[in-house]
C-alpha cells in the first residue's frame, strides 16, 4: 500500500494509562448508567410493562400504547438532537471551552435521571406517570447527546493524533464493562431478591426506582474526573452564529457531493443502518418483557448475555474486517440482522426460546457492523482530515436518530400490538442495507479486502 495509508505506530502503554486518559474514560464508564439502565434494560422496560396497566384494562392494548409513546418520545428527542447538535457543537468549539458544555449538559442528564425516581405506578395515575417518564427520558437523551459532542471533542486534548484510536477504544471498552458491572450490582441488590438492600421490595416499583437512583449517583460520580483532571487547551474564542454553523455544515456536504460522492453515500447509508442498530438494543429489552414475557430479572440476565456476545463477536469481526474488508462485514451483518429480526417477528408467539436464539444472533451482528462502519470511514478519509470526517459521521448519525423510534411507534400503531414494533426495526435496517449496497467505493482502499488493488488517486475517489 502507499505510504499515505500507512498506520502510525501506536503510543506506549504508559502513555495510554495516564491520569487524564483514565479520567476522560471514566465519563464513558459512568454513562452506562444512562445507556444500559435507563434507556435500554431497566427503566424503559418497566414503564412499558404491566406495572403501568390499570386494573380491568386490556393489558396487551395498553402496553402497546405505552410502547408507541416511548417510540414517539425517542423519535422527538432524535429530531431535536439532529437540529441542535451541529450548531451547538460548532458554538462550543467557537467558545474555546468544551468542559463547561460537558458539565452543564451532564448535570441536566443527572437531574432527569433523578426525576425518574419519582415515576410512581400508583393506581389511577399510571398512564400519566408513563408520560412523565418518557418526557424525562426524551429530555435526558437530548442533553446526553449534546454532552457527548463536548466529551468527544476533548479526546483531541488528551492524546496525540496517533493515539486517538487506542484512547477512544479504551473509553468505549470501559463504557461496555461499566454497563455489565452496574447491571450486576442492581440485579443482586434490588431487582432479583424479593427483599433487596436497605429493605427495598417491588412494592410501588421501588426495586426499579432504587436502581435508577443508584444509576443517577453512578453517572454523577464518574462524570467528575473528566472535569477535574482533564486540562483542555483553551482556544481563542471565535465569532460564529447558529446560522453560520449550519452554513458550514451545508458547505461540507456540498463539497463531498462534488468530490467524494462515495463518502457522502456511505455517510447517508450508515446513518440509516446505524440508527437501526441502535433500535435493536433500545427496544429489544422492551419487547423481551412486553411480548415474550420476560421478568425483570430475566431481562437483566439477557442484557448481560447480549453484551458479552456482542463484545466477543465485535473483537472477532476485527480479524474478518482485515481479511475480507469492512464492506463485506457490514453487508453480511446487516443481512443476518434483517433475517433474524424477521424470523423473530414471524415466530413471536413461540415463546422465550425463540427470542433468546434470535436476540443473541442480533447481538452478535450489531457490534461488528458498528465497528466495521467506523473502520470503513477511516479508509475513505484523507490523512490529516480524520477529525472532520468523523465529525460529519457523528452529525449524519444524529440526523437520522429519529428513524428507528418513529418506525417502531408507527408499526405498533398500525398493527395494534407491541410485537409489530419489530417490523419497524426491520424496515430501517433493510433500508440502510439497500442504500449501502448502492454505494460505489473506490478501489485501492481495502474496503473489500483486496490488498492487491492498484491505489486510486484521491482526486478520483468519487
Amino acid at each position: 500500500m502507499a505510504d499515505d495509508l500507512a498506520v502510525p505506530a501506536a503510543p506506549s502503554r504508559e502513555r495510554l494509562l495516564r491520569l487524564p486518559v483514565l479520567a476522560w474514560s471514566a465519563w464513558d464508564w459512568g454513562s452506562a448508567a444512562f445507556n444500559a439502565v435507563v434507556t435500554t434494560f431497566v427503566f424503559t422496560v418497566w414503564i412499558t410493562s404491566a406495572s403501568f396497566v390499570e386494573p380491568g384494562a386490556d393489558e396487551t392494548a395498553v402496553k402497546a400504547l405505552h410502547s408507541a409513546w416511548l417510540g414517539w418520545g425517542m423519535a422527538g428527542a432524535g429530531v431535536v438532537v439532529a437540529l441542535l447538535a451541529p450548531a451547538l457543537g460548532a458554538l462550543a468549539d467557537a467558545s474555546g471551552r468544551r468542559k463547561p458544555w460537558l458539565a452543564w449538559n451532564t448535570l441536566v442528564v443527572v437531574l432527569c435521571m433523578a426525576g425518574m425516581v419519582l415515576v410512581d405506578p400508583a393506581e389511577g395515575t399510571r398512564s400519566r406517570n408513563v408520560l412523565l417518564g418518557i418526557a424525562l427520558l426524551a429530555v435526558g437523551t437530548v442533553f446526553f447527546e449534546l454532552a457527548s459532542v463536548a466529551y468527544n471533542a476533548l479526546l483531541l486534548h488528551i492524546t496525540r493524533p496517533e493515539g486517538i484510536g487506542r484512547v477512544s477504544g479504551l473509553g468505549w471498552g470501559l463504557g461496555y464493562v461499566g454497563g455489565i458491572v452496574l447491571l450486576l450490582i442492581l440485579f443482586v441488590g434490588f431487582i432479583n431478591p424479593e427483599v433487596g438492600w436497605f429493605g427495598v421490595t417491588s412494592q410501588g416499583g421501588w426495586d426499579i426506582r432504587a436502581s435508577v437512583a443508584v444509576a443517577t449517583v453512578w453517572m454523577a460520580l464518574f462524570a467528575v474526573p473528566v472535569l477535574v483532571w482533564v486540562h483542555e487547551r483553551v482556544d481563542r474564542p471565535r465569532g460564529i452564529s447558529v446560522v453560520g454553523a449550519y452554513r458550514k455544515l451545508g458547505r461540507d456536504v456540498a463539497g463531498l457531493w462534488r468530490t467524494r460522492r462515495s463518502t457522502l453515500g456511505f455517510l447517508v447509508s450508515s446513518a440509516i443502518f446505524r440508527d437501526g442498530l441502535t433500535g435493536v438494543f433500545t427496544f429489544g429489552a422492551v419487547l423481551a418483557q412486553g411480548t415474550f414475557g420476560f421478568t425483570s430479572s430475566e431481562v437483566i440476565v439477557f442484557a448481560i448475555a447480549a453484551n458479552v456476545v456482542a463484545g466477543l463477536f465485535t473483537i472477532a469481526a476485527g480479524w474478518l474486517d482485515d481479511r475480507f474488508g469492512p464492506r463485506r462485514v457490514i453487508a453480511v451483518s446487516l443481512s443476518v440482522l434483517v433475517a433474524s429480526a424477521t424470523a423473530l417477528l414471524v415466530l413471536h408467539d413461540q415463546g422465550k426460546s425463540v427470542f433468546w436464539a434470535a436476540a443473541l444472533v442480533l447481538s452478535a451482528c450489531v457490534g461488528p457492523a458498528q465497528s466495521a462502519s467506523r473502520g470503513l470511514l477511516g479508509r475513505l478519509t484523507d490523512p490529516g482530515k480524520e477529525t472532520e470526517a468523523y465529525g460529519l459521521y457523528a452529525t449524519t448519525g444524529r440526523a437520522a436518530s429519529f428513524l428507528a423510534p418513529a418506525a417502531f411507534a408507527l408499526a405498533i400503531s398500525w398493527g395494534g400490538e407491541q410485537y409489530w414494533g419489530i417490523l419497524g426495526i426491520v424496515v430501517v435496517l433493510a433500508a440502510g442495507l439497500a442504500a449501502f449496497l448502492f454505494v460505489r467505493f473506490p478501489r485501492g482502499l481495502r474496503v473489500d479486502g483486496r490488498s492487491d488493488d492498484v491505489l486510486v488517486p484521491m482526486t478520483e475517489r468519487v
